[in-house]
């Protein structure tokens, strides 16, 4: 089974800034029998974007449950395919001119710091957001590998001092506004994560502006911010 896809309408569009991001769709929450977004809220689970795109096909929806339990089952031959799909995208994207990038966290929130996959390709450079504050922290302390960075996700439960404080430190924070992005929120000058995937070219210290998209534009939880 091929674990990582070379793009989705969102992450495809770092190739006009000369990257490519392969990335793996893991079935969130408990939909496949362990959760693998811990950290998420209530308005992050209603608003997902598991079934954005081809997540609505039920074949997709299948493979991502089984990757999912693949992963927990087996984790030895799992990685085995990680890495082995890892060099083969490194190859394609070169062949392409294009830098390749790796996103494991499209639809989950696991630790992937933890596993020898990033730390055994220093070269490579590795990204997700995260809505886990302890590692968030230490991202921004320089106690995780320094090809892997993060974007912290905030959530109805993320206090508004909490942002500033992240922010303050050097972290960005992902926020989903309704209709529009504003230029700046509370101080904080906000940037369209909408125009590509690259969290890592947005600079620091900044809001990514995220426009509500499928169900979370019908939120009401607090997870999407009016601007």
């Amino acid at each position: 089974m091929k674990l990582l896809n070379a793009g989705n309408n969102k992450t495809i569009k770092g190739e006009k800034w000369g990257w490519r991001t392969y990335g793996l769709h893991l079935a969130p929450y408990t939909l496949a029998g362990k959760n693998v977004c811990p950290h998420a809220s209530a308005g992050c689970a209603a608003a997902c974007l598991n079934t954005a795109g081809r997540g609505i096909m039920r074949t997709v929806q299948e493979a991502r449950i089984r990757k999912t339990k693949w992963f927990f089952e087996d984790r030895k031959s799992f990685l085995t395919q990680l890495i082995k799909e890892i060099k083969s995208g490194v190859k394609s994207a070169r062949k392409a001119e294009m830098n390749p990038c790796f996103r494991f966290n499209l639809t989950s929130d696991l630790p992937w710091h933890e596993l020898s996959v990033i730390t055994e390709n220093p070269k490579l450079l590795f990204y997700d957001y995260t809505k886990d504050k302890k590692r968030m922290l230490r991202f921004l302390n320089g106690e995780l590998p320094p090809n892997y960075y993060l974007t912290y996700s905030r959530s109805e439960n993320t206090r508004d001092e909490e942002i500033h404080d992240l922010c303050r430190k050097g972290g960005n924070v992902a926020i989903v506004f309704r209709d529009h992005l504003p230029s700046e929120w509370q101080g904080i000058k906000v940037v369209d994560g909408d125009i590509n995937d690259l969290r890592f070219l947005d600079g620091f210290g900044k809001i990514v502006g995220l426009r509500a998209k499928g169900l979370a534009k019908k939120d009401e939880t607090g997870f999407v911010v009016e601007p």
